[in-house]
Protein backbone atom coordinates (compact mmCIF):
# COMPACT_ATOMS: atom_id res chain seq x y z
CA UNK A 1 0.00 0.00 0.00
CA UNK A 2 1.75 3.46 -1.19
CA UNK A 3 1.50 6.36 0.87
CA UNK A 4 0.66 9.67 -0.42
CA UNK A 5 4.30 11.91 -0.01
CA UNK A 6 4.09 14.92 2.58
CA UNK A 7 2.59 18.06 1.04
CA UNK A 8 5.56 20.75 0.76
CA UNK A 9 5.07 23.75 1.74
CA UNK A 10 3.04 23.22 4.95
CA UNK A 11 0.10 25.42 4.91
CA UNK A 12 0.32 28.87 6.78
CA UNK A 13 -1.98 32.14 5.70
CA UNK A 14 -0.76 33.69 2.72
CA UNK A 15 -0.02 30.57 0.92
CA UNK A 16 -3.07 28.79 1.04
CA UNK A 17 -4.00 28.37 -1.96
CA UNK A 18 -0.58 26.85 -3.22
CA UNK A 19 -0.83 24.16 -0.72
CA UNK A 20 -4.42 23.37 -1.88
CA UNK A 21 -3.32 23.39 -5.77
CA UNK A 22 -0.41 20.82 -4.39
CA UNK A 23 -2.97 18.83 -2.46
CA UNK A 24 -5.22 18.35 -5.32
CA UNK A 25 -2.08 17.23 -7.29
CA UNK A 26 -1.53 14.84 -5.08
CA UNK A 27 -4.47 12.99 -3.90
CA UNK A 28 -7.03 14.21 -6.72
CA UNK A 29 -9.66 15.56 -3.88
CA UNK A 30 -11.12 19.00 -4.14
CA UNK A 31 -10.06 21.30 -2.56
CA UNK A 32 -11.41 24.64 -1.90
CA UNK A 33 -10.35 27.47 0.77
CA UNK A 34 -12.98 29.05 2.66
CA UNK A 35 -12.43 31.54 5.50
CA UNK A 36 -8.97 30.85 5.61
CA UNK A 37 -9.44 27.17 6.30
CA UNK A 38 -8.25 24.43 3.77
CA UNK A 39 -11.72 22.34 2.84
CA UNK A 40 -11.51 18.79 1.35
CA UNK A 41 -14.21 17.18 -0.62
CA UNK A 42 -13.70 13.71 -2.18
CA UNK A 43 -14.64 12.86 -6.02
CA UNK A 44 -18.89 12.94 -6.35
CA UNK A 45 -20.12 9.55 -6.53
CA UNK A 46 -22.32 8.82 -8.84
CA UNK A 47 -25.73 10.26 -7.41
CA UNK A 48 -24.08 13.53 -6.40
CA UNK A 49 -22.44 13.27 -9.95
CA UNK A 50 -26.20 12.71 -11.14
CA UNK A 51 -27.83 15.43 -9.40
CA UNK A 52 -25.13 18.55 -10.96
CA UNK A 53 -25.91 16.69 -15.04
CA UNK A 54 -29.56 17.21 -14.27
CA UNK A 55 -29.28 20.39 -13.16
CA UNK A 56 -27.49 21.30 -15.59
CA UNK A 57 -28.92 19.66 -18.55
CA UNK A 58 -32.19 21.78 -17.70
CA UNK A 59 -30.50 25.21 -16.98
CA UNK A 60 -28.74 25.17 -20.02
CA UNK A 61 -31.70 24.54 -22.02
CA UNK A 62 -32.99 27.66 -20.73
CA UNK A 63 -30.52 30.12 -19.93
CA UNK A 64 -30.14 33.50 -21.52
CA UNK A 65 -28.14 34.58 -24.50
CA UNK A 66 -24.50 35.54 -22.69
CA UNK A 67 -24.55 32.92 -19.89
CA UNK A 68 -22.96 29.50 -19.68
CA UNK A 69 -23.08 27.10 -17.16
CA UNK A 70 -20.03 25.84 -15.77
CA UNK A 71 -18.36 23.04 -13.75
CA UNK A 72 -15.12 22.83 -12.14
CA UNK A 73 -14.89 26.72 -12.26
CA UNK A 74 -13.82 28.10 -8.75
CA UNK A 75 -15.20 31.81 -7.60
CA UNK A 76 -12.89 33.80 -5.04
CA UNK A 77 -13.39 35.69 -2.16
CA UNK A 78 -13.06 39.53 -3.18
CA UNK A 79 -9.83 41.23 -2.12
CA UNK A 80 -8.51 37.56 -1.09
CA UNK A 81 -7.10 35.19 -4.16
CA UNK A 82 -6.37 32.76 -1.57
CA UNK A 83 -9.40 32.11 -0.25
CA UNK A 84 -11.86 30.56 -3.44
CA UNK A 85 -15.01 28.02 -3.79
CA UNK A 86 -15.21 25.69 -5.88
CA UNK A 87 -18.79 24.81 -6.82
CA UNK A 88 -20.32 21.95 -8.53
CA UNK A 89 -22.47 23.98 -10.97
CA UNK A 90 -22.13 28.06 -11.42
CA UNK A 91 -23.57 30.13 -13.99
CA UNK A 92 -21.22 32.61 -15.42
CA UNK A 93 -21.07 35.28 -18.09
CA UNK A 94 -19.94 33.17 -21.44
CA UNK A 95 -16.96 35.26 -21.74
CA UNK A 96 -15.66 32.54 -19.01
CA UNK A 97 -14.72 30.28 -22.20
CA UNK A 98 -11.89 33.10 -22.85
CA UNK A 99 -10.36 34.17 -19.49
CA UNK A 100 -7.16 33.23 -18.69
CA UNK A 101 -7.86 33.58 -14.84
CA UNK A 102 -9.20 30.39 -13.04
CA UNK A 103 -11.32 32.39 -10.41
CA UNK A 104 -14.49 33.88 -11.54
CA UNK A 105 -15.32 37.06 -9.67
CA UNK A 106 -18.30 36.52 -7.35
CA UNK A 107 -20.16 39.51 -8.83
CA UNK A 108 -20.14 37.43 -12.03
CA UNK A 109 -21.88 34.59 -10.61
CA UNK A 110 -26.08 34.37 -11.96
CA UNK A 111 -25.96 31.13 -9.67
CA UNK A 112 -23.96 28.54 -7.84
CA UNK A 113 -25.14 24.96 -6.87
CA UNK A 114 -23.67 22.89 -4.44
CA UNK A 115 -24.73 19.96 -4.53
CA UNK A 116 -24.50 18.21 -0.52
CA UNK A 117 -22.29 15.08 -0.40
CA UNK A 118 -22.93 11.88 2.16
CA UNK A 119 -20.51 13.11 4.52
CA UNK A 120 -21.23 16.84 4.92
CA UNK A 121 -22.17 18.09 8.24
CA UNK A 122 -24.44 20.59 9.07
CA UNK A 123 -21.86 22.96 10.17
CA UNK A 124 -20.00 22.64 6.87
CA UNK A 125 -22.86 22.79 4.78
CA UNK A 126 -23.75 26.48 7.08
CA UNK A 127 -19.93 27.83 6.79
CA UNK A 128 -20.34 27.17 2.52
CA UNK A 129 -23.69 29.10 2.65
CA UNK A 130 -22.00 31.83 4.68
CA UNK A 131 -18.88 31.94 2.63
CA UNK A 132 -21.14 32.50 -0.88
CA UNK A 133 -22.89 35.77 1.06
CA UNK A 134 -19.98 37.15 2.25
CA UNK A 135 -18.65 36.64 -1.38
CA UNK A 136 -21.48 38.53 -2.37
CA UNK A 137 -22.91 35.92 -4.72
CA UNK A 138 -26.77 36.68 -5.59
CA UNK A 139 -28.24 33.09 -6.05
CA UNK A 140 -27.03 29.89 -4.17
CA UNK A 141 -28.67 26.34 -4.87
CA UNK A 142 -28.17 23.77 -2.12
CA UNK A 143 -29.46 20.37 -3.15
CA UNK A 144 -29.16 17.95 -0.23
CA UNK A 145 -29.71 13.83 -1.79
CA UNK A 146 -29.48 12.75 1.95
CA UNK A 147 -32.96 13.98 2.79
CA UNK A 148 -34.51 15.14 -0.51
CA UNK A 149 -34.57 18.61 -0.06
CA UNK A 150 -33.33 21.86 -1.47
CA UNK A 151 -32.88 25.35 -0.17
CA UNK A 152 -32.68 28.49 -2.34
CA UNK A 153 -30.67 31.40 -1.01
CA UNK A 154 -30.90 34.63 -2.28
CA UNK A 155 -29.88 38.19 -1.71
CA UNK A 156 -26.54 38.66 0.24
CA UNK A 157 -26.60 40.82 2.73
CA UNK A 158 -23.75 41.39 5.90
CA UNK A 159 -22.37 37.82 5.21
CA UNK A 160 -25.71 36.24 4.87
CA UNK A 161 -28.47 35.52 2.88
CA UNK A 162 -31.42 37.73 3.90
CA UNK A 163 -33.91 35.19 1.89
CA UNK A 164 -33.94 31.02 2.19
CA UNK A 165 -36.28 29.09 0.47
CA UNK A 166 -36.36 25.72 1.14
CA UNK A 167 -37.87 22.90 -0.75
CA UNK A 168 -38.56 19.18 -0.83
CA UNK A 169 -37.69 16.95 -4.21
CA UNK A 170 -41.11 16.73 -6.25
CA UNK A 171 -41.03 20.94 -5.89
CA UNK A 172 -39.67 23.14 -8.34
CA UNK A 173 -37.20 25.56 -7.66
CA UNK A 174 -38.00 29.40 -8.76
CA UNK A 175 -34.67 30.57 -9.85
CA UNK A 176 -35.10 34.47 -10.11
CA UNK A 177 -33.88 36.82 -12.68
CA UNK A 178 -31.52 36.61 -14.92
CA UNK A 179 -32.65 33.19 -15.15
CA UNK A 180 -36.10 33.25 -14.63
CA UNK A 181 -36.80 29.68 -14.56
CA UNK A 182 -37.93 26.93 -12.94
CA UNK A 183 -35.92 23.84 -12.13
CA UNK A 184 -37.84 20.42 -11.74
CA UNK A 185 -36.60 18.35 -8.53
CA UNK A 186 -38.75 15.24 -9.01
CA UNK A 187 -36.05 13.33 -11.10
CA UNK A 188 -33.05 13.84 -8.20
CA UNK A 189 -31.16 11.07 -7.08
CA UNK A 190 -31.67 10.10 -2.92
CA UNK A 191 -28.31 8.81 -1.59
CA UNK A 192 -28.81 5.18 -0.93
CA UNK A 193 -28.94 4.09 2.97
Amino acid sequence: MSSVPPIRPKPRPGNLREVAEKIEEATGLRVQVLGGNLVMSPTPRGKHAGAIRYLRRQIEQALPDGLGAYEVSSVMMPDDRDDYATPDLVVLPESWDIDDDWLADPLDVALAVEVISQSEKSKEIRDKADWYAVAGVAVLLVVDPRKGTWALHTHPDNGAYRDVLPGKYGEPVPLPDPLGLEVATDGFPVYGR
